[in-house]
């Protein structure tokens, strides 16, 4: 006789343990594939933008009149710094002021000015407003405190805060302008509106583009309630000179919070 034909099995044929086991490697397989698809977005973007930092405040002291420069850098000689100087008004008319700028981080507030001004980023400062591309010199006004460590006692007369405040013009000399930037004259050395604190104008002479230029700059340092203050600078190139009226705007609205 012919044997008959072997039964085919069905699934209900499979040992148990078969079963599981394969289950077991399956459950196993999409684990894995879950990681992968949760976590991908944890990998960094090597393609990423970088952001790149502008005039970074320097962790050190701001240097003094009398400091000796490093073998590196130039030393900066500023003229005699007037005991009192009025600001005379620049030509030209003012931007309009379309509201108040209130930064809180250092602690004053100055006019926000219409266009062509800008609010922008613009690191290490903590608000800024700018004309123009991120480029050396800058077309800007900027608030921050001030650049270095804090004085070893709190400021406390007007001599305290005009020497100061001609620290922190020399930075800007060095971090704002060309190498070889220069200032030539003070245009302004007077006591803040409101509160304690000075304000110096000055004339920037450098040469950028083969072409000596001029800039017309301000800058504020005031007491809010530390022993560091906060600091506003600005600065506008030639390019720019028919907003150097600007800046008798912000000497004279320039506020502690």
């Amino acid at each position: 006789m012919v044997p008959p034909p072997p039964k085919r099995r069905g699934l209900g044929d499979i040992p148990i343990k078969v079963i599981y086991l394969f289950g077991a490697i399956l459950a196993t397989v999409l684990a894995v594939l879950l990681v992968f698809v949760v976590f991908s977005g944890d990998v960094p973007n090597r393609e990423q933008e970088q952001v790149v930092q502008v005039a970074p405040v320097p962790t050190t002291p701001t240097p003094s009149a009398s400091a000796s420069p490093t073998a590196t850098e130039t030393p900066i000689v500023l003229p005699p710094v007037p005991a009192s100087k009025k600001y005379a008004a620049f030509s030209g008319t003012a931007s309009a002021v379309t509201g108040t700028i209130t930064d809180k981080k250092s602690g004053i507030s100055y006019p926000r000015l219409a266009a062509p001004w800008a609010a922008k980023s613009f690191s290490p400062f903590s608000i800024a407003q700018r004309i123009g591309k991120v480029a050396v010199p800058h077309t800007v006004v900027a608030s921050a405190m001030l650049p270095g460590d804090a004085p070893a006692k709190k400021p406390s007369s007007n001599a305290d805060y005009r020497a100061i405040a001609t620290q922190a013009a020399r930075w800007t000399i060095r971090t704002q302008y060309p190498k070889g930037a220069t200032l030539d004259e003070w245009t302004a050395s007077k006591k803040i509106p409101v509160g304690k604190g000075w304000t110096l104008g000055y004339k920037v002479t450098f040469t950028s583009g083969g072409k000596k230029q001029v800039a017309q700059a301000m800058v504020t340092v005031v007491e809010v309630g530390k022993t560091k203050p906060a600091m506003l600078m600005a600065s506008i190139p030639e390019a720019n000179k028919a907003r150097w009226r600007d800046l008798n705007t912000l000497a004279e609205q320039v506020r502690p919070l």
